[in-house]
């Protein structure tokens, strides 16, 4: 069969034939006309929350999402959720918190072997993981902690089907995790009709790769502008003008560091964690910058946009 006739049967399914290589400008915005926003990734905890706050007003950068406590939300007690809760609400982020239960706490081994990490090491294994999650992300939430990743498309599926069951709380962000592999445009249609609030799709997709998702979906798209050397390490800040033109309304994550394993172990200091989040701050007001400088028609949201899920404490 000629590939253009496949195309065709894909255009016809909604989803584009070909990569967008005409890279045809976004027209989708944030609710409050912005084109992109700031997510800081590895907020682990209130000390490092407390130097990014810091950092973020010296240099006057907003920064509207936090995802928070990547090595597990279940590895802090209430007293610590509740003053990163409160923190955030002052400051109006939108706090992402990490739930703790998910495959690499579990007994299975095969996500650790070199074949076994290809197989969806990231999702949950039984019912009896998918219930430790729900109830962790529930005790988030009963401190006031309104946004959560996912890493289990099957998680979401069920998290939507118990929202409309009445059984699980709706004023809640559900953002899906890089670790789920979406990486083209039917990926991405499937995580918005999943229920997912934004996504994170892999690091390394080329920019018409990037617009061909975007013209499929309406939610915010999560981009990395640099992320962990484990997962390739692309730099793309010099990217970040034309990405807010084709992808908009997008978020640029902030997540370098030499893996994700290592730097959110527990046993990593806060004083890293500080370290490395105020030269994120300083990296961002460079991204704002840049796109200032070569697409000014592209506005970042102001602190505190009225849409965000921020804690309520």
């Amino acid at each position: 069969m000629r590939l253009d006739d496949i195309s065709k049967f894909m255009e016809q399914a909604g989803i584009p034939g070909r990569d967008e290589y005409a890279l045809t400008p976004s027209r989708k915005r944030f609710p409050d006309g912005a084109s992109y926003r700031i997510e800081m990734s590895g907020v682990e905890g209130p000390k490092v929350l407390e130097a990014l706050i810091d950092e973020r007003r010296k240099r006057n950068v907003p920064v509207h999402r936090l995802v928070s406590m990547c090595q597990g939300g279940t590895l802090f007690d209430k007293q610590e959720l509740r003053d990163f809760a409160q923190m955030a609400t002052e400051d109006k982020m939108e706090v992402v918190m990490v739930p703790g239960p998910r495959n690499a706490w579990d007994i299975g081994r095969q996500l650790m072997t070199s074949e076994g990490a290809r197989c969806g090491a990231s999702h949950h294994r039984g019912s009896d993981e998918l219930r430790k999650v729900i109830a962790d992300i529930m005790r988030m939430y009963d401190v006031g902690i309104r946004g959560f990743l996912i890493v289990d498309t099957g998680l979401l599926w069920l998290l939507k089907k118990m929202q409309n069951q009445g059984n699980f709380p709706k004023d809640v962000a559900l953002k899906l995790s890089v670790w789920t592999g979406v990486s083209s445009p039917a990926g991405a249609k499937l995580a918005e009709e999943l229920g997912a609030t934004s996504f994170n799709p892999i690091a390394d997709l080329t920019l018409p790769q990037l617009a061909a998702i975007r013209k499929v979906v309406d939610i915010p798209i999560d981009f990395y502008i640099w992320t962990f050397e484990s997962y390739g390490g692309p730099n793309r800040l010099y990217d970040a003008p034309e990405v807010a033109r084709l992808y908009s309304p997008c978020y640029f994550k902030f997540e370098p560091a030499p893996s994700a394993g290592g730097f959110y172990s527990p046993f990593t200091s806060d004083e890293s964690h500080i370290t490395l989040m105020r030269k994120k701050v300083k990296w961002a007001e460079f991204v704002i910058d840049l796109i200032r400088e070569n697409q000014p028609d592209m506005k970042v949201s102001e602190q505190g946009p009225a849409d965000l899920c921020i804690p309520r404490v």
